[in-house]
């Protein structure tokens, strides 16, 4: 046997500083090679031993862990043999590769695809300016408040350590239930809320609880993307249904033969839409007559401007038992807590909170309970007046910005809510979206196409121009002026070839 040692001096006592793993991993991998076959007398401990010059201790262990293993099997009375059948070797140094691909599960394959679709993340150095929507600013971070909630949640010693109801603690749903009847006009039980880890795990427990694969599900186009991934990984089919100024046409969805629809009514993601409420009627109207369920994602709700608050669809549809509003503190708080949340019809309590328990048992207790305490002292609604003050400033300071540097050759949808307005550049054809994004990033911006998220199997719906989701509140005044210089010397560029 031979086994290198890290020194190339041969000597004795060089060689003796070998140890029963080294000795191991070297019979593990001449065995996964092939230099000792299935069924083949391996050497004795003895003679192994002093071939090697160590102890007969040493080579004893390294035989004892291969045995553990199934790599040698023994008898009593006859000599250590390689395993007949021997375990599959993980990959790495002596071990053999697969020569087929992994064998996924058809739900497996349709998240493989879905991956393989997505853009690849860029190898460039990080934008110094990023425009990038879903981002916050750290300094809007309550942070001393948020500590104070924190430890006090931490420093309370329960009886035990234990799991928490997969539905979320009772306390924080108390809390929802009255903040969201205050600040969204929404009237339900504590018992029809249910504590997710960011309202992406809710859509998912949507799409599982309510889709089979081949049924048809509505989305708006354009859309936010990971919701619709989140459905088509069921292996439902997707219907995209035009949203323009005023949302989802509702007056397409007879023919859609659909079990379910996702909306964004109060402020359409991305184009800022207002679904107006004889559109509203009529979806509830058709999700009734259909058995449908609507998915409505608040994600933003908190955000007014220009605008008086809208209130939810939940609201009017509420008493159909069709209608599951999903709403987030990510975009309040920070997208990093991971704390969302559904309000199911009381038919569906019960297994929505089975498979919450399937996926991740519950959400972080500490993290409920300090969110509990800003709800019940008022603090959480003081810290989102304080916000939306800020990023109202933010807001009319990248509007300003913009029509200094274009003027009318640009256009400007959904700015009267949310943290992101959509920009069309009328002088680019869409087809430039990619080079505009690319130059960007060499000049030091993050700018992100909207493009992409419309339905390619739909071209009538498609932009003609250029356009960009552009996300303010990580950004302080400052940077959105300067970023809005530099992409109109990207746009100019592009003009000029």
């Amino acid at each position: 046997m031979t086994v290198q040692s890290d020194d190339a001096d041969p000597k004795p006592s060089r060689t003796r500083r070998l140890g029963g793993r080294r000795i191991y991993e070297a019979l593990k991998a001449q065995i996964g090679e092939g230099l000792y076959q299935p069924g083949a007398a391996m050497p004795s401990t003895r003679a192994l031993a002093t071939e090697l010059g160590v102890a007969r201790s040493t080579v004893t262990s390294a035989y004892e862990q291969l045995l553990a293993e199934g790599f040698l099997e023994s008898r009593q009375g006859a000599r250590t043999r390689v395993a007949s059948l021997l375990p599959v070797p993980a990959e790495g140094a002596g071990s053999v590769r697969p020569r087929s691909r992994h064998r996924l599960s058809a739900y497996g394959e349709r998240i493989k695809m879905l991956a393989d679709r997505a853009t690849p993340a860029s190898t460039d150095r990080e934008p110094v300016i990023d425009f990038r929507y879903g981002d916050l600013s750290t300094a809007d971070f309550p942070t001393l408040l948020w500590k104070r909630a924190f430890l006090a949640a931490a420093s309370h010693r329960p009886d035990r350590l234990t799991y928490g109801r997969p539905e979320g603690s009772l306390r924080l749903r108390t809390a929802l239930q009255a903040y969201l009847w205050r600040a969204r006009g929404i009237r339900c039980d504590a018992e029809q809320i249910i504590i997710v880890s960011g309202s992406q795990q809710g859509l998912d427990l949507c799409a599982r609880i309510l889709l089979d694969p081949a049924d048809r599900f509505v989305v708006e186009n354009p859309c936010y993307q990971m919701a619709r991934q989140a459905f088509a990984a069921t292996g439902a089919v997707p219907v995209a249904v035009s949203a323009r100024e005023d949302g989802l046409d509702t007056g397409l969805l007879a023919h859609t033969n659909a079990r379910l629809a996702y909306v964004t009514p109060s402020h359409q993601f991305p184009l800022g839409g207002v679904m107006p409420v004889s559109r509203r009627q009529q979806l509830l109207a058709w999700a009734s007559a259909t058995g449908a369920y609507v998915v409505e994602d608040d994600y933003d709700g908190e955000y007014r401007y220009d605008i008086k608050p809208v209130p939810p669809l939940y609201g009017l549809g509420s008493e159909t038992g069709r209608v599951i509003y999903a709403g987030t503190v990510s975009k309040t708080l920070s997208p990093s807590l991971r704390i969302g949340y559904l309000i199911v019809p009381s038919g569906l309590k019960s297994v929505f909170t089975a498979a919450k328990q399937l996926a991740d048992r519950h959400t972080p207790t500490v993290e409920q309970d300090a969110l509990a305490s800003l709800l019940e002292s008022g603090l959480y609604e003081r810290h989102i007046r304080r916000v939306r003050r800020r990023n109202g400033e933010r807001r009319r300071c990248l509007l300003d910005a913009l029509e200094q540097a274009f003027g009318a050759r640009i256009a400007i949808e959904g700015a009267d809510a949310g943290l992101h307005i959509v920009v069309w550049l009328c002088d680019l054809p869409a087809t430039v979206e990619a080079e505009l994004v690319a130059r960007g990033r060499q000049k030091g911006i993050g700018l992100y196409p909207v493009s992409p998220l419309y339905d390619p199997a739909r071209p009538e719906d498609a932009p003609a121009c250029a356009g960009l989701v552009m996300g303010y509140a990580a950004l302080d005044v400052h940077q959105i002026r300067l970023g809005v210089g530099m992409l109109a010397e990207v746009v100019s560029l592009l003009l000029l070839r």
